[in-house]
């Protein structure tokens, strides 16, 4: 393996490990004492890692810098290190077990912003690294010093929207006990998310086909995870009810839908909020699974 692709190896599990503990680029970035343009760096493997900050992530991580750096098989299950103790991937800069259902403003560069802004208005295809510049307010050579083409920057806008859907998924589904409540819990952060940050949303929906095939599987692998997390809560949930149809993969992806259409035709200033949505939507996904929102031991047929 050469350098290159070694540097890609150890971002791509230091990426997996932040994902899977629950935390944002931000966070962990803050935590290890580097910027977030350099922790995407080294995830996308831009850069290398010392060892004194491999093993700085190892152990805010919650795994082991023999796994970051492929001589592991398998990562440690251990919990995530936060402030020296052992925590339960707590959500980015907070302890709160409701920062999941807070959607504070993004605190993203210039160029970024820009460029989701050039997205939305006339798609990936019809924005130009010049058009991005002009809206930053920015010399085209200013944008390629932060980053190296336009394919860069939509990447940056997805594993940021997958970073932050991972941490808040499974934020909220650990503060419910049973299979139906996580799927409650999990479709409320679905729809927060797609209608609080409609923009980052939108762009996931509209411009897959616009990432390369190498960038596209990675981006289909991390969001078939949360479909997969949704699965599993309702197969836990059916067995709970005794519900099992044999329907329960196609119902899924319907929940999953519904909540990633949202930012087609939601709008903040219209007559819903989107905490008005996310529980409604939490009411649709368990009435399409055949579980009435009360405490009704007899949730009755799915369908």
């Amino acid at each position: 393996m050469n350098a290159s692709d070694h540097r890609h190896a150890v971002g791509g599990r230091a990426r997996q490990a932040r994902i899977a503990a629950g935390l944002s680029l931000r966070a962990v970035a803050q935590r290890i004492a580097v910027s977030p343009a350099t922790l995407s760096a080294i995830e996308n493997g831009k850069t290398g890692v010392s060892i004194p900050r491999l093993h700085e992530l190892a152990a805010l991580l919650g795994t082991t810098v023999s796994w970051l750096i492929g001589e592991q098989d398998a990562p440690a299950t251990g919990s995530p290190r936060t402030g020296g103790r052992r925590d339960l991937a707590p959500a980015p800069d907070s302890d709160s077990r409701r920062a999941w259902r807070e959607f504070p403003p993004l605190d993203i560069d210039p160029v970024l912003a820009a460029a989701i802004d050039s997205f939305i208005e006339t798609g990936y295809h019809g924005a130009t690294i010049r058009s991005i510049a002009r809206r930053a307010g920015m010399s085209v050579p200013g944008v390629y010093h932060h980053y190296h083409d336009k394919q860069q920057l939509l990447v940056r806008a997805l594993d940021l929207t997958m970073d932050e859907l991972h941490w808040r998924v499974r934020a909220a589904r650990r503060e419910a006990g049973t299979g139906r409540a996580r799927i409650g819990r999990v479709v409320e952060a679905l729809a927060l998310f797609h209608t609080h940050r409609r923009e980052l949303a939108f762009i996931g929906a509209s411009e897959m086909r616009s990432l390369t095939e190498e960038n596209r599987l990675r981006i289909i692998a991390s969001r078939d995870k949360i479909q997969h997390l949704l699965d599993e809560d309702i197969d836990t949930a059916v067995r709970e009810h005794n519900l099992t149809t044999g329907r329960e993969r196609v119902a899924g992806r319907a929940i999953a839908t519904m909540c990633t259409s949202l930012p087609q035709w939601f709008r903040l200033d219209g007559p819903a909020t989107p905490e008005q949505i996310a529980t409604d939507y939490a009411d649709f996904a368990l009435g399409l699974l055949g579980m009435r929102n009360s405490g009704s031991s007899d949730p009755g047929p799915i369908g």
